[in-house]
């Protein structure tokens, strides 16, 4: 009679385990959401049952300064030249992002004009 050696046991690999936990993480940093969405009202209309009326009220941004009706202005120095060219806070105010301005610098000016009250925004190309 041949007596049989047990075998010496074998430790599991991890190998497998760490590689499903990492395609986990993985999918899970994918399919999150890391931000909150934010809203912002734009009119979706540019016609009017009103005519333009006043002076003009175009806001040039580009990623280094502001131009209202082409001069070049401060954000504060834009608050207090847009007032004295608003009838009242319902008029409308252009604003054109030029020279690539990107939307976040867009946004800040949009901010700033609702933050003083100024109501009707209108963003063209």
């Amino acid at each position: 009679m041949q007596l049989v050696e047990p075998r010496k046991r074998r430790k599991p690999s991890l190998t497998p385990m760490i590689d499903v936990v990492f395609l986990l993480l993985v999918f899970f940093m994918l399919a999150s959401r890391f931000g909150a969405d934010v809203a912002i009202d734009l009119p979706l209309s540019a016609a009017s049952a009103e005519t333009y009326q006043g002076p003009p009220r175009l806001i040039d941004v580009t990623p280094e300064e502001v131009r209202l009706n082409g001069v070049v202005l401060s954000e504060e120095a834009l608050l207090a030249e847009l007032g004295p060219l608003m009838l009242s806070h319902d008029d409308a105010i252009i604003l054109r992002p030029r020279d690539a301005a990107d939307l976040q610098r867009v946004v800040e000016i949009m901010e700033a004009l609702g933050a003083a009250g100024y109501e009707t925004l209108v963003l063209v190309e």
